[in-house]
């Protein structure tokens, strides 16, 4: 079983927690030519293009100029990224078998690095799927990665047992053929739900909690069973079969 989560784009670049030594990101050279390319903006340039505040701008535009220095940190990805789905992965806990473990069965999706793995050595970066670069044909990030994503990642799903959970936001999937990939593995995307004015509902925050805990709980439990997700349960989000289907999974709550 394989899982694909989305990045956050809060970072961090430091950690004292004791985690197995780093490997090193399947498209390190790619995305240290991306590197040199965002070096180039300045930081209102950053601030237009990223869709972000100046102080935030002014933070990135120091992260790409000192990219390629080798007093830039880089941590283990799955203690670098810090939005709220790693913050109920919950990696604090985890024990050296964990992380290894997730190393084998968890990758996430990059608009910097293609995608990753947890414990491949990273640098905090901020980018966007939309984006475009001149010097890469002026194509959006998502069109940059299409060729070059689908087939090693399907070899790499077919590694794990050929089933692939989707817990990513739909935002990445640009970035890979995804109708070649729903053909050639099995695929199931969870969904999380909620009652909202007398409809069932996509609440974004409690939908990334979700899934940051389905993966823990597949990570913890070293689920390899498909029907082992329905057993999921967190706050009152419960597996709904009527609902779902061998490619939708949908819980409840």
């Amino acid at each position: 079983m394989q899982i694909l989560i989305s990045p956050a784009k809060t970072m961090n670049t430091v950690s004292s927690q004791s985690i197995p030594p780093g490997t090193l990101p399947l498209f390190t050279n790619e995305a240290k030519e991306i590197a040199l390319h965002m070096a180039q903006y300045s930081v209102d340039e950053l601030e237009r293009i990223l869709k972000i505040s100046s102080k935030l701008a002014v933070q990135t535009y120091k992260r790409f100029q000192t990219f390629h220095s080798d007093e830039s940190p880089s941590l283990q990805a799955l203690l670098a990224y810090t939005g709220m789905v790693f913050k109920h992965i919950a990696p604090a806990d985890f024990t050296q078998e964990d992380f290894l473990y997730a190393q084998v069965h968890l990758r996430i999706a990059s608009p910097f690095y293609g995608w990753v793995c947890p414990l491949d050595m990273i640098k905090a970066y901020r980018l966007e799927y939309d984006v475009r670069l001149p010097e890469l044909g002026n194509q959006t990030m998502s069109a940059y990665w299409h060729p070059q994503l689908t087939i090693p990642f399907i070899e790499d799903v077919r590694r794990s047992g050929g089933m692939l959970v989707n817990l990513a936001s739909m935002d990445i999937q640009s970035s890979f053929d995804w109708e070649r990939m729903d053909r050639e593995v099995r695929m199931i995307t969870p969904e999380f739900k909620m009652w909202k004015k007398g409809k069932l509902d996509t609440v974004t925050i409690y939908a990334k909690m979700a899934r940051g805990e389905m993966v823990r709980f597949i990570l913890k439990n070293r689920l390899e069973d498909p029907e082992e997700l329905k057993g999921f349960s967190w706050e009152n989000f419960a597996f709904q079969p009527e609902l779902s289907d061998e490619k939708r999974y949908v819980f409840i709550c």
